[in-house]
């Protein structure tokens, strides 16, 4: 194929990425909304895995689920359900969803319906459950799996009827938008999002609310949590990046995942075909009594969030997240000016102020990632390596180059230029 018809490719797929325009339009039980869900099924983050392969993190969100649903009530019947082979295993990206860190997701759990009104396509994301010692990062504790249920049963009810009687809606990309002239970068730091997403949330809970502690309750919950609005916005940059997926020649990559053991990623022209590599393990800042010998391997779908142009890729944005994930303001820039080097477009819609707002670098190119030994820049969290710990810090990745090299291959194959 033509070099000109692969650049023809590459930007009909960036500009249906930034073209998108998606809407968090309400909250629904996973079984009844989540395309193939089925009840003995647990979704989770990055590429396929089996439960032999799975990371610490990992299996502690598999039991952490499977108590959870009531399937089991320890961690030893949550093992022997899963070596019976009675559980079943998928991506959340193979079911129009994504999830942070280990990424599990249950039939009974609540989910975000993020709908994308350019093209139609519909995402979905598991609530927040905060920092520390949650289920993303392993943990299956009484505590955790009773805030779960809290989330589920009383929290997810009052969003969901708030986001019914809503006119339109809230529109992720729009507070995207605002929330990166406010110090976010959308993946890490998320305190301004939250901060927007609450506010607009507050006044139809207050207005709907026939329990005012509950009411009170569940705005308070939100607002402290300032990675609240991370997962409608991680829902968001699915529904972008699908939208992107399936174009003819295209050399773009529209996914980009870890599980904890693999990362992976996938390319607009070559459909469903996984391209996979170990994951590293991040650099950055550890919380007190933990190093970098605790650490599980990075993971997590929250790297949806570089693949359509924010997170690593907007640092320039959020000089402050320097001081949760190590380094200066200035690294901060210089991560956005290197990501303008492998990508095919400048964001017209994430701008950012520090840059004279200069759109964010968006659409990820194989070609030049390969070319230039330049790969994606990645903010995340850490967990521990073990099951049932949590989140010992934060820090930046890379993801491994053979991934990018691969698919160049099979895009070569695929399209007959070898």
């Amino acid at each position: 194929m033509a070099k000109i018809k692969i650049d023809q490719a590459n930007d009909i797929a960036v500009e249906r990425m930034m073209s998108a325009r998606p809407i968090l339009t309400g909250i629904a039980t996973a079984r009844d909304v989540i395309p193939n869900m089925e009840d003995n099924l647990l979704l989770h983050a990055g590429p396929p895995v089996e439960w032999e392969q799975m990371s610490g993190p990992m299996q502690g969100a598999v039991i952490g689920g499977l108590i959870f649903e009531g399937l089991v009530d320890n961690e030893t019947d949550a093992v022997s359900m899963v070596e019976a082979g009675e559980v079943k295993f998928a991506p959340c990206h193979e079911h129009s969803s994504v999830g942070p860190m280990a990424g599990v997701t249950t039939a009974s759990m609540k989910v975000y319906e993020v709908t994308n009104t350019t093209h139609g396509n519909v995402a979905y994301s598991n609530l927040n459950e905060g920092y520390g010692k949650v289920l993303r990062y392993g943990a299956f504790s009484d505590d955790v799996i009773t805030k779960l249920r809290w989330m589920n049963d009383v929290l997810a009810p009052v969003l969901s009827e708030a986001l019914v009687k809503s006119e339109n809606g809230i529109d992720v990309r729009q507070l995207l938008s605002e929330s990166l002239h406010m110090g976010d970068e959308g993946h890490n730091r998320n305190k301004a999002g939250s901060i927007l997403y609450t506010a607009k949330l507050a006044p139809m809970v207050t207005k709907l609310a026939i329990d005012s502690n509950i009411a009170s309750e569940a705005l308070q919950f939100l607002a402290d949590n300032a990675l609240s609005v991370l997962n409608p916005v991680m829902a968001a940059c699915k529904s972008m990046a699908d939208a992107a997926h399936g174009v003819d020649g295209s050399t773009l990559m529209t996914i980009m995942a870890r599980n904890g053991t693999e990362l992976g990623i996938r390319i607009s022209g070559l459909g469903d075909k996984w391209f996979t590599g170990p994951v590293g393990q991040p650099d950055g800042l550890y919380f007190p009594g933990f190093t970098a010998e605790d650490a599980s391997g990075d993971i997590g779908d929250s790297t949806i969030t570089e693949t359509v142009g924010i997170g690593g890729f907007a640092m320039a944005s959020a000089p402050a997240i320097v001081a949760f994930v190590s380094g200066t303001p200035q690294d901060a820039i210089n991560a956005t000016m290197e990501m303008y080097e492998i990508t095919v477009s400048e964001h017209s819609h994430f701008t950012i102020p520090a840059l004279n707002f200069r759109g964010t670098p968006v659409g990820v190119d194989i070609r030049k990632v390969v070319e230039l030994g330049i790969t994606p820049r990645i903010n995340t969290g850490i967990a521990h390596r073990d099951a049932g710990v949590g989140q010992v810090g934060a820090g930046l990745v890379r993801p491994p180059m053979n991934v990018f090299e691969d698919a160049l291959v099979s895009y070569a194959e695929h399209y007959g230029l070898v």
